[in-house]
Parts: C-alpha cells; structure tokens; sequence
C-alpha cells in the first residue's frame, strides 16, 4: 500500500489502513516517544494519545507541505511535552563540576549510539526534552520556549546543563572503565 493510498484511507476513517499506518510507523514514534516522555509516565500511553490526534487531525495533513513522518513526529513530541510537568522546567537541579580528566579521543568512538540514548535517557526530564529538541530535532531555542512554556534564557541554561550533566558521566564512565580494565 503507498503512503498516498494509506492517507486517502486514514482521511475516510478505513479501519483497515489505520491499521497500516501504525503498523508502519509505530517502531519509529515509540522511539521519538521515549525520548521526549516524562520519566513517570509510559512511551507507549503517549504514543497512543499522539495516535488518536493523528487520526482525528489527519485531514489537515497536506502532502505538498511536507511529510508525513515529520507531521506524525511533531505530534508525538507535542504529546509528549504536554505531560511534562512545567513546575520541573523551573526547578533546579545541582550538577557537581568535575575537572575535565584527560581521555582519548577513541574512547568516546568505541561507544555505540545505544548508550548515548541511555545516558540521554539519564538526564532530568526538563534538560533532556531541552537537550532533545535542540540536539536531535535541530529546534532553535525560540521554538523550544514557545513549545514548552518557558524563556529562552530558560532553554539555553537547560541546554547548557544538560551538556554538563553528560558530560560529566561520560567522564565517569570512561574513567571507571579504564580502572576496570587496569585492576
């Protein structure tokens, strides 16, 4: 079935192709979900509230404005954002600062993209939808404060603090690592 068949059945309401169109594309916004879904809430419950706005707004999709994935993904995301707790957004959350130690270059190119996600996934909820929609989605800040309810001051320190906090565990990680491999 191609994607234009799939829409015209999705815009009637065919069981059918609704079917389809999450079949097709639930593996990749459960992954979008997960790293935009508050740490006390499901991936899946979310995906599934973006699903019901999908359908009941599908027929503002238009194909000549872009895609359809990009259009499934900023409802996911959007889905997401609004169970986050804005009271958080505004919270502060201590980071230790530890003095950058000297690793090589190689062993940050030994990690795979699996374990950057789960360090990412380690952030507080505010830094890491901050983190997320800035590094991964390439949102400017502008957007992120309109998106989420804060400042850009706001999405920028997050930013910054969310580097920081990676930052600092991947140092510790690397360096618990290399012990390991010395003892």
């Amino acid at each position: 079935m191609t994607q234009k068949e799939l829409l015209i059945g999705c815009k009637k309401g065919n069981p059918k192709h609704q079917r389809e169109l999450v079949l097709q594309y639930s593996g990749m916004l459960l992954t979008v979900s997960r790293r935009y879904t508050p740490k006390r809430l499901s991936p899946e419950d979310i995906l599934q509230d973006a699903f019901i706005r999908i359908f009941k707004s599908i027929d503002q999709f238009d194909e000549n404005k872009g895609s359809l994935e990009g259009w499934m993904r900023r409802i996911v995301i959007n889905t997401a954002l609004k169970k986050l707790d804005r009271k958080f957004m505004k919270q502060e959350v201590s980071v230790e600062v530890f003095q950058d130690p000297i690793l090589l270059p190689t062993v940050y190119d030994q990690m795979e993209a699996e374990d950057v996600m789960t360090l990412i996934a380690t952030l507080p909820d505010g830094y890491r939808q901050v983190f997320n929609l800035y590094v991964i989605e390439g949102y400017s800040h502008k957007e992120i404060a309109a998106l989420i309810g804060i400042r850009e001051a706001s999405s920028r320190s997050n930013l910054s603090r969310a580097k920081t906090i990676l930052r600092n565990k991947l140092n510790n990680q690397k360096i618990q690592e290399s012990w390991l491999k010395i003892s």
